[in-house]
C-alpha cells in the first residue's frame, strides 16, 4: 500500500516556529480581505453596480460625494454612460446611490487592502521579522495586487463606451488574477505556518491532486465568462438545457464563427456554448475528486491531509448544489444571494485544493 509520510523536522519547524505568529497573523489577515474583495466584487456585477463610478481616482476617490451637488455631478456623470442610456434610464437619485455604494466599497477595500499591507510589511521588514525569501515572495504578492488593480480599471472603462455592461473577457480575465492573486499568498502563508512540506511516496496521487486543481482553474475561468456573459438567464434548467442535452444553436456549423465569441450578446451561442462546458466540466471535476479521495484515503494519511480529502469532497458537493439552484432560479435576474455564495463557494473550493495539493508535498525520487 503507498503511503504518504514526512522526513524528520527540526523541533522549530514542527512547532512551525520559522516566523513570528504576529507575521502569520499578518498574511492570514490579508487572504481574509482578498476573499471579501471577491465576495464584494461579485455583489457589485450582480447589483449591476460596477459602472456606477465613471473615474479612476485613487488618491480624491478615497471619499464619496459628501453634498447633493457632488451627487448630481456623480449622477450625471453616470448618465452619459450606456448602461443608464439602454438599461437604468430614469433610474432615481435613491437607486443611483445603492449601486454607487458598492462600487464604492468594492474600490474603498483595495484601498483599505493597500495600507493592511505595506504599513506592516515595512514594520516587519525593520524589525528583522521576515527573511529574504518571504520578502521576495510577498514583493510578486505587491506587484500582483497591482495588476490586478489596474486591469479592474480596464475591466470598468470597457463598459463606458458602447456596450451597457463590462466586457466579460475582461471581467475573467480581472477575476482570474485576483485568483491568482490569492492562490499565491494562500501557497506563501502555508510556507509560514508549515515550512517544510511532507514528502509523497505516489507520484501518481501529486500528478493527479496537480490535475485537479487546473481543472478547478479553468471551471472558475469559464464561471467569469458565464458570469460575463450572463449565460445562466438563457438556459435556468437543470439536468438539460431548455429540454435538450445540447443546445440546437451548437448544433448549427454557421453558428461556429469568431463573430459570435467576439460579440457574445448577438446571439445565443456563446450563453449556449459557456454554460455547457462550464456544467460539463463540473461533472468531469466531480469525477476526478471522487476518484481522488478514495484513491488517497487508502494510503492512510496524516491528518492534515485527510481533513483536507474530506473537506474537498464535501466542498465540491456544496458548490455544485449551489451551482444548481442559481441556475434554476436565474428567471429574468442572477439571484444575487445564490449568486454571490457560488462564487465565494468557487474560492472555497480553490483554497482547499491547494491546501490538500501542498499536503501532498513533494515526490521523493
Amino acid at each position: 500500500m503507498e503511503a504518504v509520510a514526512n522526513t524528520p523536522p527540526t523541533t522549530n519547524e514542527m512547532k512551525g516556529k520559522r516566523y513570528p505568529s504576529v507575521v502569520k497573523a499578518w498574511l492570514v489577515i490579508g487572504l481574509f480581505m482578498i476573499f471579501m474583495q471577491v465576495v464584494v466584487g461579485g455583489i457589485t456585477r450582480l447589483t449591476g453596480s460596477g459602472l456606477s463610478i465613471t473615474k479612476w481616482e485613487i488618491v480624491t476617490g478615497t471619499l464619496p460625494p459628501l453634498t447633493a451637488q457632488h451627487w448630481e455631478e456623480a449622477f450625471n456623470m453616470y448618465k452619459a454612460t450606456p448602461q443608464y442610456a439602454k438599461i437604468n434610464q430614469g433610474m432615481t437619485m435613491s437607486e443611483f446611490k445603492f449601486i454607487y455604494f458598492w462600487e464604492y466599497i468594492h474600490r474603498l477595500w483595495a484601498r483599505l487592502m493597500g495600507f493592511v499591507f505595506i504599513i506592516p510589511l515595512a514594520i516587519f521588514w525593520a524589525r528583522g521579522m521576515v527573511d529574504r525569501p518571504l520578502l521576495k515572495r510577498l514583493g510578486v504578492v505587491f506587484l500582483l495586487a497591482a495588476l490586478v488593480a489596474s486591469f479592474g480599471w480596464i475591466m470598468v472603462a470597457s463598459g463606458l463606451i458602447e456596450r451597457p455592461w463590462v466586457n466579460a473577457y475582461k471581467l475573467t480575465m480581472h477575476l482570474s488574477l485576483a485568483l491568482i492573486l490569492f492562490s499565491y499568498l494562500l501557497w506563501t502563508t502555508f510556507k509560514t505556518f508549515q515550512p517544510r512540506r511532507p514528502v509523497l511516496h505516489s507520484g501518481l496521487l501529486k500528478k493527479a491532486a496537480n490535475a485537479i486543481t487546473v481543472v478547478v482553474a479553468l471551471q472558475i475561468v469559464l464561471g467569469g465568462i458565464m458570469a460575463g456573459t450572463k449565460a445562466g438567464l438563457f438556459f435556468p434548467t437543470w439536468p438539460d438545457m431548455n429540454g435538450e442535452a445540447i443546445p440546437g444553436v451548437l448544433k448549427a456549423g454557421a453558428n461556429w464563427s469568431v463573430e459570435n465569441l467576439v460579440n457574445y450578446d448577438s446571439s445565443l451561442f456563446m450563453p449556449a456554448l459557456i454554460q455547457l462546458l462550464h456544467r460539463s466540466m463540473a461533472y468531469v471535476l466531480t469525477i476526478m475528486v471522487l476518484w481522488f479521495f478514495f484513491k488517497a484515503v487508502r494510503t492512510a494519511p496524516p491528518a492534515p491531509l485527510r481533513i483536507g480529502l474530506y473537506l474537498l469532497v464535501s466542498m465540491l458537493i456544496i458548490q455544485m448544489a449551489l451551482g444548481i439552484f442559481t441556475v434554476i432560479n436565474s428567471v429574468g435576474m442572477i439571484p444575487v444571494g445564490l449568486g454571490v455564495f457560488h462564487q465565494a463557494g468557487a474560492l472555497l473550493l480553490l483554497t482547499i485544493t491547494l491546501f490538500v495539493d501542498y499536503q501532498l508535498g513533494k515526490v521523493r525520487n
